[in-house]
Formats: structure tokens, C-alpha cells, sequence
């Protein structure tokens, strides 16, 4: 009999779902080691990844080039644990029994990569304590 426990899942969401949820989506990802479901979604989603959020990210190791915008569901929302919001507003649906943290950070789109940075390093922070709340070690 396994007593395996299931891997937490993790909703990262902004409005254009090209910065912010992007990078929180990526480091937990990369941090997580594959014991975190992770996803990232926008109530209005861009048609790119911000590229001074891809060069940022690069910058650290971590290469999203590939990443596209994905369009909140309220599917989405229900089979997450956890939904980080990130300045989406009302657009965020609320269920109960779910776990929201609202994590206030400067929108960087529009910015350059100068300005993105610090954005990124909090994000990493962030992510970094949200994987010891879970109980995953980051693999790096």
C-alpha cells in the first residue's frame, strides 16, 4: 500500500498570464523538481510571453521561451490546492475550500528587462517559501 501523498496543485493567474504568473509558474516548476503540479493562466490572456520576462528568467537558468498565454477556467480554479493571484482582480473566481494568496507585485509588462529583474528575484522568494509551506524541499 503506497503512502505516497498527492502532489500539491499550484494555479499561478495574472490578467495576460505574460509576466508575473509566468515566472511563479516557471520557478516553481523548476524548483519543484515535478512534486508540485504546477499552472499558470490570465482572465485575459496576451498573445506572447513578455520577452523581457523570457531574457530575465533566461538569465537565471530558466528558459519559458516556449510558454504561451492560457486563458483562465473556472475548471482550472477547482482542481487547484492553491491559486496565487497576481493583480487579477475581480476576474479571479472564488470557490470555497480553496486556498488564495493575493501576491501583491509590480506588473512588468511594458518594462523593460532592467525592471523586471527585481520583480523576478521576489517572485523566486516568494515561490522559495511557498515550496517550505508545502513541506517540498526546492531541488536547487
Amino acid at each position: 500500500m503506497s503512502t505516497v501523498a498527492p502532489r500539491p496543485s499550484v494555479l499561478f493567474v495574472c490578467v495576460h498570464n505574460a509576466g508575473r504568473s509566468q515566472m511563479g509558474a516557471a520557478f516553481l516548476t523548476h524548483l519543484g523538481g515535478g512534486r508540485v503540479e504546477v499552472r499558470s493562466a490570465g482572465s485575459a490572456p496576451a498573445d506572447a510571453v513578455n520577452p523581457a520576462v523570457v531574457k530575465a528568467m533566461a538569465e537565471v537558468g530558466v528558459d519559458i521561451s516556449a510558454e504561451t498565454p492560457k486563458l483562465l477556467t473556472t475548471e482550472t480554479v477547482q482542481s487547484s490546492d492553491v491559486v496565487i493571484t497576481m493583480g487579477c482582480g475581480d476576474a479571479c473566481p472564488v470557490f470555497p475550500g480553496k486556498r488564495y494568496l493575493d501576491w501583491q507585485l509590480e506588473d512588468p509588462a511594458g518594462q523593460g528587462v532592467d525592471a523586471v529583474r527585481p520583480i523576478r528575484d521576489e517572485i523566486e522568494r516568494r515561490v522559495r517559501d511557498l515550496l517550505a509551506d508545502l513541506g517540498v524541499p526546492a531541488t536547487s
